[in-house]
C-alpha cells in the first residue's frame, strides 16, 4: 500500500483535528443518516480514552461514534478521491452522507476506499462507527462477555488478555488523496548486492492502472544514478550506498505513468539496498554479524494514549540514539506508517509484530506442566484467530514490504507455543508470510518463560530464537544469582538444541518506581533494576549465538487496573515523561561499548 504524498500528480488533504463524539446508548440508537447529536469533542489522531474526564467514556466497552464534514474543491473533482484512515482501533464502519461506503477490522493497519460515488456537491457529512471490543476471534485477543440488568439494557465486558491497556478511537491520521483517474498503484521492491564488486540489483516492481510506467533511480541528492528495465524490472547501481544501522543511505524508486507519451501520474519511493540473512548463529545485515541493542516499547504517551504522537517519536529515536542503540521491536502491534519512514531515515533496526498477542487461555509460572510431550491447554480450540491473523499478515507485509529498516517480522508475541495444536497453527502462518515477503526477511514469534527448550512446539519454524524472560522478577523474584544460573541453563539448553539458530532476547526487565532506592537492591528500586540488568548482560556476552538483547520496556506505559500495576507497567527505564531512570547509565555505557557488527566475532 503506497503512502499518500503530494507532488505535481497528487494532492493530500488532512482531515485531522476536532471531530464530533458519542458514546453509544444502545437505548437511543445513533440514525446515521442524520447529523450527530452531540455536545462532546475528541481530538483526531488519539485515543479517546484520556482525552475525557469522565470514568464511564474512558471505561467504556462498545460502540462510539466519530463525526465531521469536509469539502471538496471543484478543481479536484475530475480526479480519484480516496479516504484513508491510518488506522481505526479495533473495528470501523464507514459512512459518508448516511450511507456505509467500507468496514475493516483490525485496530493496527490502514484502510482507504475510493470516494467519488459517495460525495454530494457542497459539503459532506463524514461518520465512523468504532468498537473496542476484542473477543476471542480478534487480534488483539480479548475476554469478552455481556451483562444484562433488570430493565434488560446490555453492557458489554471486555478483559484485556494482554498487559497494556484497550486504548481505542482514531489512532492515526485520516486523509483524503487524489490521484488520476489511471493512476500508480503499488511498487514492490528487492534490493541485492555483490558485496564483490560494491555493485547492487534493485528489482522494482511497479503496477499502475492503464499505465505505462518506467522507473528512474536516484541517490541521495535526487541525482539518476539508474533506469529500471521495462522487460526485466531489474536496475543496477554501481558503488552503492549502502543502508546500514546508525548510518541510513536512501534512494528514490521514482515511478512516471504515462498514457500515449503523456506523463499521468507519478510517485516517489524511498527504500535503502541492504541485505538480510541468519546464517550460522549469526544475524547479518550488509553480510556482517549484527547485535540488536534496544527496546521493546509501546504506542504510549499522555493523553495522546496510541494516538500518533511524532514529537514523542521523535524524542524516543534521540535518546535510543544517545544511549548507543540500534532496533527495537513494534510490541505488540503494527507501528503508525510515519513510525517506520522515520526509522528509515534514523537507521533505526525494526522487529516488525503483528497484533497476535493474547494468544492463551492460561498464563501461570507451572512450569512442570508445559514440559509434558501431550499438554494441552486448549489454546488452539478455544481460540478462533486464524483469519485475523491471515489478514493481518498480509497487511503489514503490504504496508512495510520496502522498508529498510524492517529486518525481520514477528508473527506472533507470548503464545501458548507450549500446547498440543501450536505446530498446526502457525505453520500456514509462517509459510503465508514467506510466500507475501518479496525481500524473504528472517521470521520469528516472540516466546514467554512457559515455551521452554523442553516444551515449545513450534520452535522449529522460526529462524532467530527471540525469548522473553523475567528471571529475578517473575522468578527468583529479588535473588539475582539465582536468576543467573536459571538464565545461564536455559541460554544453554537453547543453544544445544539450535546449534546455528541466533537467540536473542525480545523482553527482560523489572519494575521500577522513579526515585525509589535501596541500599539493599530491593525490587522495584532503581539499584535493583540496574543490577538486574548487569546480571543479564553477563550471562549474554557468554553465548556465542546470542545475537541481541532488546528490554522491557523503554518507557513506562499505561495498563489495565491491576494491583501489581500502579498507574500502569513500570518496567521503563524511562518513565512515562521519558525521564531516565538509573538503569539508562550503565546500559548506555554498555551499549556504546557494543559494536553494531561484530560484536562475538571479535572477542
Amino acid at each position: 500500500m503506497l503512502y499518500p504524498v503530494s507532488n505535481t500528480d497528487r494532492t493530500v488533504l488532512d482531515l485531522d483535528g476536532t471531530w464530533k463524539f458519542k458514546v453509544e446508548d444502545e437505548q437511543h440508537p445513533v440514525d446515521v443518516t442524520q447529523p450527530l447529536v452531540t455536545t462532546t469533542f475528541m481530538a483526531v489522531p488519539a485515543s479517546f480514552n484520556d482525552q475525557t474526564v469522565d470514568p464511564a467514556i474512558r471505561q467504556h466497552d462498545g460502540f462510539f461514534w466519530y463525526e465531521r464534514d469536509f469539502s471538496i474543491m471543484h478543481a479536484l473533482q475530475d480526479q480519484r478521491l480516496v479516504l484513508r484512515f491510518g488506522s481505526v482501533t479495533h473495528e470501523a464502519w464507514v459512512f459518508v452522507n448516511g450511507i456505509e461506503i467500507t468496514h475493516h477490522k483490525g485496530g493496527f493497519t490502514p484502510f482507504e476506499v475510493v470516494l467519488n460515488d459517495h460525495l454530494i456537491p457542497g459539503k459532506n457529512r463524514l461518520t465512523v462507527k468504532v468498537s473496542n471490543l476484542l473477543d476471542h476471534t480478534t487480534l488483539p485477543v480479548g475476554n469478552y462477555h455481556e451483562t444484562t440488568d433488570a430493565d434488560g439494557r446490555v453492557t458489554r465486558h471486555v478483559d484485556e488478555n494482554f498487559d497494556f491497556f484497550n486504548y481505542a478511537g482514531i489512532h492515526r491520521p485520516v486523509k483524503i488523496y487524489t490521484t488520476p483517474r489511471h493512476f500508480i498503484s503499488d511498487i514492490t521492491i528487492v534490493p541485492t548486492v555483490d558485496f564483490t564488486t560494491g555493485t547492487a540489483a534493485v528489482t522494482v516492481t511497479a503496477t499502475g492502472e492503464g499505465l505505462d510506467l518506467t522507473t528512474t533511480i536516484c541517490d541521495a541528492a535526487g541525482q539518476a544514478v539508474a533506469t529500471v528495465d521495462p522487460t526485466t524490472h531489474m536496475a543496477t547501481i554501481p558503488h552503492a550506498h549502502l543502508w546500514q544501522p546508525g548510518n541510513a543511505y536512501l534512494y528514490t524508486a521514482h515511478v512516471t505513468g504515462t498514457r500515449s507519451g503523456e506523463v499521468i501520474d507519478q510517485y516517489d519511493e524511498p527504500f535503502g539496498i541492504r541485505t538480510v540473512e541468519v546464517k550460522a548463529g549469526q544475524f547479518l545485515i550488509n553480510n556482517q554479524p549484527f547485535y540488536f541493542k534496544g527496546f521493546g516499547k509501546h504506542e504510549d504517551t499522555y493523553v495522546n494514549g496510541k494516538g500518533l504522537n511524532q514529537a514523542y517519536n521523535v524524542l524516543d529515536i534521540n535518546l535510543m540514539k544517545q544511549m548507543g542503540a540500534n532496533s527495537f521491536r513494534t510490541s505488540h502491534y503494527p507501528y503508525s506508517d510515519e513510525m517506520m519512514r522515520l526509522c528509515d531515515r534514523e537507521g533505526i533496526v525494526v522487529i516488525d509484530e503483528t497484533p497476535a498477542v493474547g494468544l492463551m487461555t492460561r498464563f501461570d509460572f507451572n512450569m512442570d506442566a508445559v514440559v509434558q510431550p501431550d499438554f494441552n491447554d486448549g489454546t488452539w480450540t478455544k481460540m478462533k484467530t486464524e483469519a485475523a491473523h491471515r489478514q493481518v499478515i498480509h497487511e503489514i507485509i503490504d504496508r512495510d514490504k520496502n522498508h529498510a529498516c524492517v529486518v525481520m517480522w514477528s508473527i506472533a508475541n507470548e503464545a501458548a507455543n507450549y500446547s498440543l495444536g501450536a505446530h498446526e497453527y502457525f505453520a500456514p502462518l509462517f509459510q503465508l508470510a514467506r510466500q507475501l515477503d518479496p525481500q524473504k526477511r528472517p521470521l520469528t514469534y516472540v516466546g514467554e518463560i512457559q515455551a521452554s527448550p523442553a516444551a515449545d512446539k513450534s520452535s522449529d519454524l522460526v529462524d532467530v530464537l527471540a525469548l522473553n524472560r523475567y528471571y529475578g522478577w517473575y522468578l527468583d523474584t529479588g535473588d539475582l544469582p539465582a536468576a543467573e544460573t536459571h538464565l545461564r541453563a536455559e541460554l544453554q539448553a537453547w543453544q544445544k538444541l539450535y546449534p546455528d539458530k541466533p537467540i536473542m532476547f525480545t523482553e527482560y526487565g523489572a519494575d521500577t518506581i522513579a526515585g525509589v532506592h535501596s541500599a539493599y537492591g530491593e525490587p522495584f528500586s532503581e539499584e535493583y533494576q540496574t543490577d538486574y540488568y548487569r546480571t543479564y548482560s553477563k550471562v549474554f556476552d557468554e553465548m556465542p549465538s546470542f545475537v541481541g538483547e532488546q528490554l522491557w520496556n523503554f518507557a513506562d506505559f499505561q495498563t489495565k487496573f491491576g494491583i501489581q500495576r500502579v498507574q500502569g507497567n513500570k518496567k521503563g527505564i524511562f518513565t512515562r515523561a521519558r525521564e531516565p531512570k538509573q538503569a539508562v547509565q550503565y546500559l548506555s555505557e554498555r551499549w556504546h561499548n557494543i559494536p553494531d557488527f561484530g560484536y562475538k566475532t571479535k572477542k
